[in-house]
């Protein structure tokens, strides 16, 4: 990006972007499917969306961080609680998602299906 880095509107929205494993490009590099940022009329920066595959795997690293250990290290406890906040922010809606996270976790997609029916005992296990 050739904006400067330091301008007040990118500083305020870098932690986001950064968040959710976006890309900060100059608004001409632009493509349809980015969102272009303006700020006080102009065209400041354009933001490039990950996949949402690439947001699984940049949500459970973040989790991974916040841990400060390999998911499939945690406890029993902690590990239904990554479950929780990867269903609260979709990651079951992302195709191979429950595999994907039962990877992380260390668990079958079997215990990640029993994790999300602990927690909402009305949906069913697929078959």
């Amino acid at each position: 990006m050739t904006e400067p880095r330091d301008h007040p509107f990118v500083a305020a929205v870098k932690p986001l972007v950064d968040a959710m494993g976006g890309e900060l490009m100059d608004p001409a590099q632009a493509t349809p499917d980015d969102v272009v940022l303006t700020w006080e009329g102009q065209e400041l920066l354009a933001v490039r969306l990950p996949q949402l595959s690439d947001s699984l795997d940049h949500i459970l690293a973040a989790l991974e961080r916040r841990h400060g250990v390999p998911l499939s290290q945690l406890d029993r406890k902690s590990k239904q609680d990554v479950v929780r906040i990867l269903e609260a922010r979709g990651a079951f809606s992302v195709r191979h998602g429950v595999e994907t996270v039962a990877g992380a976790l260390g668990v079958s997609r079997f215990t990640v299906y029993n994790y999300l029916n602990r927690e909402n005992p009305s949906k069913n296990t697929p078959a």
